[in-house]
């Protein structure tokens, strides 16, 4: 919104540039003439929106958006019942006739069952790991043994869902549809089951329904009216926060050019408003800047024009090396080895048939593919892997990470953070100077990153979250510290709001044409 709000653009109270021409002066006068009126209509039309990412954001801090991840999928999961294991990997790629090993392949439990989960190219299936058959369909009283399983708790009710609020982007559209089931826990847990599959692939709590309608929802204008539809919606988010953000730089320089330090006003104010206005000009000034970088970096993080991706060069393909199937696993030792594991990740590295079994989110074991025996990886190993995976570099440097850093961090969100400790950090110098980033336990590789994406972290996370090492320690300063600055752009987006208001509504009268400090 604009400061003036309808005030005349010159009001005769700066000094006059006498050595500008009269077209220059023109030229001069129709720029600030462009950005008022530019300023106040985008104002108008935003500053609602402005305000409602000023509070959700604040929201999001605390309650992010729902999701369901391999760290609390696995803490939620029972240990394998060996006893009904009996069904070797390789065998579950013949039943499914799949030429190439999956992209995804994970031994746990469903309900009372060991099952196989596999993501192939053409989506997720299931097989049993005690009878060998492929799970085609899951009705409505087997999802609510396995969703109570994983809740501990009994089954209030089953509803058949394609999408809900909670499971609307292209990820859930291509497995549906589900099976939701409310559990009948003080959480009032809803449970989202696959029902092709069995897979357990959302939950959510009541607590986080509630928050998120106030936060992460308005905040990423996430409802699922609109967000079923990905590019109407992307474009959306665009051109709300692209033109907010020009809107927003206006502002700033009006603000500039109305503001005076050391020759003050009459009124002795730095700025020539009253009331309102006022709170507009001062704390936009104040604040401006904050403002015009979260909008910026939330607008980059729809990524116009491509964004900041890294060229994809088929690293993480050949990090795992070939791989047409898997070794014939021996159950009995897999048993012995892997006796309090709740998931078993079947994988390869360096071409060679492995076995990541998991007892909790924090605690794993990397064991060879054929004989189940405990494998222990030399940090040479894995550099000699990761080698032949970044083919047009040289290795400079192995570092190992037992502490956070500016680009290996934790954010504090439990659902989100899968960043473990410690981690060996592989530079190479490649055209795309890429990093990787992995687990000196199992040889898995945790994260790639090139030079895009190490400027994506200080273009979109440090100046959107604040995800900044020195504030990550202090989280009480950090939070404050948005707390405040949120405010601050609270203030400048209400005050637009009435500046909005006032301009809109209907002169009723000649006493309301009233002349303010710098118009007529």
């Amino acid at each position: 919104m604009s400061p003036s709000d309808g005030i005349a653009i010159t009001d005769g109270s700066a000094p006059r540039a006498r050595s500008h021409t009269p077209s220059t002066r023109a030229l001069w006068r129709a720029t600030k003439r462009f950005l008022y009126f530019f300023h106040r209509w985008t104002g108008i039309v935003l500053c609602v929106f402005f305000a409602v990412w000023f509070v959700s954001g604040v929201v999001m801090m605390y309650v992010p958006f729902p999701s369901f991840r391999a760290p609390e999928r696995i803490a939620g999961a029972v240990p394998i019942d060996w006893a009904r294991v009996r069904v070797t990997p390789d065998a579950v790629l013949t039943t499914l006739r799949e030429s190439a090993f999956p992209k995804e392949m994970r031994l746990g439990m469903s309900g009372d069952v060991p099952v196989y989960r596999v993501a192939t190219a053409d989506g997720r299936r299931a097989i049993s790991a005690e009878t060998g058959q492929e799970i085609r369909a899951v009705d409505a009283p087997q999802a609510g043994a396995i969703a109570a399983a994983f809740v501990q708790a009994p089954v209030a009710s089953i509803v058949a869902v394609r999408q809900d609020q909670w499971v609307v982007t292209r990820a859930y559209k291509k497995i549906a549809p589900f099976w939701r089931i409310r559990l009948a826990d003080p959480a009032a847990t809803d449970v989202y089951v696959m029902q092709q599959t069995g897979e357990i692939v959302q939950n959510t709590t009541a607590h986080e329904r509630f928050w998120n309608w106030l936060g992460a929802v308005p905040h990423w204008i996430y409802f699922e009216a609109l967000r079923v539809y990905q590019e109407p919606w992307r474009q959306t988010v665009l051109w709300t926060s692209g033109v907010g953000m020009l809107g927003a730089i206006a502002g700033i320089w009006i603000g500039l050019l109305r503001v005076r330090i050391s020759k003050r006003y009459k009124s002795g104010s730095v700025s020539p408003y009253r009331s309102w206005m006022k709170w507009h000009h001062v704390v936009g000034l104040v604040g401006g800047v904050f403002v015009v970088t979260w909008v910026f970096s939330g607008w980059l993080s729809m990524s116009p024009w491509g964004g900041f991706r890294d060229e994809d060069k088929g690293i993480a393909e050949r990090y795992v090396g070939a791989k047409p199937g898997f070794a014939t696993t021996d159950l009995r030792g897999l048993a012995g080895t892997a006796r309090d594991a709740r998931e078993l990740e079947f994988t390869h590295l360096g071409g060679i048939p492995v076995i990541v079994a998991w007892r909790d989110p924090e605690h794993k074991r990397l064991l060879d593919g054929a004989t189940a025996e405990p494998i222990s990886l030399a940090k040479a190993r894995i550099e000699t892997i990761a080698r032949s995976a970044v083919t047009d570099g040289k290795l400079m440097r192995t570092e190992r990470l037992e502490h956070y850093d500016r680009y290996w961090y934790a954010t504090g969100d439990p659902r989100r953070d899968a960043r473990s400790l410690p981690v060996l950090r592989l530079v190479f110098d490649d055209a795309n100077q890429t990093w990787l980033h992995i687990d000196p336990a199992t040889g898995r590789l945790l994260g790639r990153a090139g030079s895009g994406s190490r400027s994506y972290r200080w273009l979109f996370a440090a100046l959107h979250s604040f995800d900044l090492p020195f504030l990550l320690e202090h989280r009480l300063l950090r939070d404050l510290l948005m707390w405040l600055l949120s405010a601050a752009g609270l203030i400048v987006s209400v005050s637009g709001v009435v500046i909005g208001w006032r301009r809109l509504r209907p002169v009723r009268g000649p006493a309301q044409a009233v002349r303010l400090p710098g118009g007529r």
